[in-house]
């Protein structure tokens, strides 16, 4: 027998219990390990992660919601990962938690939720002065009272299921602030298309145009899109309130943003300036005459 041979039969089960044992098992708090449920208490339950003793998973650390029955949430054997809260005791033994490594899970789910811009429903179940909270995934959502539809009666949407769109996800602030009236935004939005006229009233002015508000929503009409020649002061053609048509030019879904103009209507630079009772009254006719335009350029 060579002395390789022999120094292997030499190493007894009990040489390598002892080499097992004297190994160091250094699980690290914010650690993520992979581990089996072993057994369950009243208090919580044992979980192996490959270390000297089971690590303790406490019943309030066991799931984002209350749990009822462990052993139905988590039977002996369902293997799943984990995070490492609590260094190890006297005895080797650390400290686990499902419900931070479900947080983390669901913290990246609703960031890639939030860059896909989709809308989704929420149940409400709280409110305060600012606005009413709803669970999302269970995590605790915030939407403001000024992306409510309802501002005023808050309790009266008590346990009602709203539509509603990612204003803001911060995993580091713990931030998740949602919109009723950005989902709504959207799905109106969803209705619109370029070269529609539309009919509204002017809701603003501003240095760089006005905002025009119809079929519950708002699009700019830009101070370039207004007329062919340059607009001087919006106050001498646009009051607030002030009814006008003027054809859908471009729509940023993402941004939430429609741009509107008059300029595409004008028979000739500036006709929106001399004559825009006369450019709103045949609006549909000169709409039509604008499409057929733009879609002639588009096959050239």
């Amino acid at each position: 027998m060579s002395p390789d041979s022999q120094a292997s039969a030499s190493f007894s089960m009990e040489d390598f219990e002892k080499a097992l044992s004297s190994q160091e098992f250094d699980f690290q708090v914010g650690q993520t390990v992979t581990g089996k449920i072993a057994s369950h208490s009243n208090d919580g339950a044992l979980v192996d992660i490959g270390g000297k003793s089971a690590a303790f998973l406490p019943l309030g650390e066991a799931s984002l919601k209350k749990v009822i029955d462990l052993s139905a949430t988590l039977p002996v054997g369902d293997e799943r990962q984990f995070v490492v809260i609590r260094d190890q005791n006297e005895d080797g033994q650390v400290t686990i938690s499902l419900r931070r490594r479900l947080l983390d899970e669901a913290w990246e789910r609703l960031t890639e939720q939030s860059a896909n811009g989709s809308s989704f429903n929420v149940r409400v179940n709280g409110s305060n002065r600012g606005g009413v909270t709803a669970d999302v995934e269970g995590l605790k959502g915030f939407i403001p009272r000024s992306h409510l539809n309802e501002k005023e009666n808050l309790e009266a949407l008590m346990g009602q299921t709203l539509t509603v769109k990612f204003l803001e996800v911060n995993k580091e602030t713990k931030k998740l602030v949602l919109s009723e009236r950005l989902a709504g935004q959207s799905a109106r939005m969803a209705e619109l298309e370029e070269g529609q006229l539309i009919s509204g009233t002017i809701a603003s002015l501003k240095p760089f145009g006005a905002f025009v508000a119809f079929g519950g929503t708002t699009g700019l009409l830009h101070i370039k899109q207004i007329s062919g020649v340059y607009v001087k002061s919006l106050e001498a053609v646009f009051k607030p309130g002030q009814a006008i048509k003027a054809m859908i030019v471009n729509i940023d879904e993402g941004r939430g943003r429609i741009a509107l103009s008059t300029k595409v209507l004008e028979s000739y630079p500036g006709e929106v300036i001399e004559k825009f009772d006369e450019v709103l009254a045949s609006a549909e006719e000169r709409a039509e005459r604008a499409r057929k335009k733009l879609e002639a350029e588009e096959q050239v």
